[in-house]
């Protein structure tokens, strides 16, 4: 289980603190005449894990998608370390991606690629100031990071679902990002490997110093990884604390995420 952080209050200014990496502010955004999400408003700290739980189409991987400007919200505010997301021109959009990592929930990696040349690609275009030798060194300590490093020269076909969320997980790495988005990293896991992935999210977070928003609807991910948790409903935030506050709560949405499921 991991430790606590403060939550700090939402209310007052966009401007961001030295504490905070991330600061949404009345987030609006939908599709056609369906509200995904409505005046939603959260901040990410440093050093953070944030979990954020919600059923299938609660607006959870919507948000994530907002905060790297792959989507465009209707209104309100994104700030990440201290900019403005939607006001940034396209040069400037992409330097700050350069400090994100994503994990899709497919892992999207590519199929034509061995899995060095996986993390090479992103490499190449962000750490150009690297030799060739000083790149293979890097990549190699990643994979070995991740538990990968006899997979050097393998294809993503040869691996199983476990070992590619791996590599996804090292491709989003290698280039040492500040802040870490997961989308449903355990999906379609069996629940061993998907323990193994939750250890993984925390030793990230150890030793690259990564804040992270981690959407799930698996309890046993949100149990190992979360410093701090928001549940989604409806658009809008229904109730944000700790692990403990979340399993004691006696709301009955809350419960069913959290009780056993009967067999």
């Amino acid at each position: 289980m991991k430790s606590e952080n403060k939550i700090a209050s939402l209310a007052g200014s966009a401007t961001l603190s030295p504490e905070q990496v991330i600061e949404i502010h009345n987030l609006k955004i939908g599709f056609g005449d369906l509200p995904v999400l409505k005046d939603f408003s959260v901040q990410l700290f440093e050093k953070e894990n944030l979990v954020i739980l919600g059923k299938s189409g609660s607006g959870k991987s919507v948000l994530i998608k907002c905060i790297v400007r792959l989507l465009n919200p209707d209104s309100g505010t994104i700030n990440v370390l201290g900019e403005n997301v939607n006001k940034l021109n396209d040069r400037d959009l992409a330097k700050l991606r350069m400090k994100i990592g994503f994990l899709f929930q497919s892992g999207a990696l590519y199929d034509s690629m061995t899995i060095k040349e996986n993390l090479e690609f992103p490499l190449k275009r962000i750490k150009k100031n690297l030799s060739q030798k000083e790149m293979d060194e890097k990549i190699e300590d990643t994979l070995e990071n991740v538990g990968l490093s006899d997979t050097l020269h393998k294809m993503p076909s040869e691996l199983s679902g476990g070992m590619r969320k791996r590599a996804s997980l090292a491709r989003t790495i290698v280039v040492d990002p500040m802040i870490m988005l997961y989308d449903e990293p355990t999906t379609g896991l069996d629940p061993v490997t998907s323990d193994e992935i939750s250890s993984l999210i925390n030793d990230v977070q150890k030793k690259y110093d990564t804040s992270s928003i981690i959407i799930t609807h698996d309890i046993e991910c949100a149990r190992a990884t979360a410093d701090r948790m928001i549940m989604l409903k409806d658009g809008e935030v229904y109730l944000e604390g700790s692990l403990d506050e979340f399993e004691k709560s006696p709301d009955e949405l809350i419960q069913s995420f959290f009780k056993p499921k009967k067999m």
